[in-house]
């Protein structure tokens, strides 16, 4: 079902994960306990908090005991944070219209300044929230 508010498995996946791990309690969080909680790929939650890792959001060791872990406190990761690494910087559209200069076709368009609207109450909404904020 289409949404106002597209949001990619990855990015998902990253927001979603990056929570449950701020919140965990727990000192390591393993790939297969995200998975089972959040009913996610394996292998794509993998890719996922590898990229996270790279990005220095989360740490993680191998092992039996290995798992991933928060790089920085809570407080510090917002999840536009989280969301713009995943998806690169959000971008505000003038039109829904799917063009790549995102410029209504029309004089007066007819969504007037929605798009605009949604995008920047989604990213404001992104840059309030700290990982902290669900812990």
């Amino acid at each position: 079902m289409p949404t106002a508010i597209q949001v990619s498995e990855a990015a998902s996946l990253a927001l979603h994960s990056m929570v449950y791990i701020a919140g965990s309690g727990h000192d390591q969080v393993t790939v297969r306990e995200i998975s089972q909680i959040g009913q996610f790929s394996q292998a794509h939650l993998s890719k996922v908090l590898q990229r996270l890792v790279k990005a220095g959001f989360l740490e993680s060791s191998r092992g039996p005991k290995g798992g991933f872990r928060l790089a920085r406190p809570a407080g510090e990761i917002s999840l536009l944070q989280i969301y713009e690494n995943i998806e690169g910087p959000i971008e505000t559209q003038l039109c829904m219209n799917g063009s790549k200069q995102g410029v209504c076709p029309f004089e007066r368009c007819i969504l007037s300044d929605l798009p605009q609207r949604l995008t920047s109450e989604f990213r404001a909404f992104l840059d309030s929230k700290r990982l902290s904020d669900y812990e």
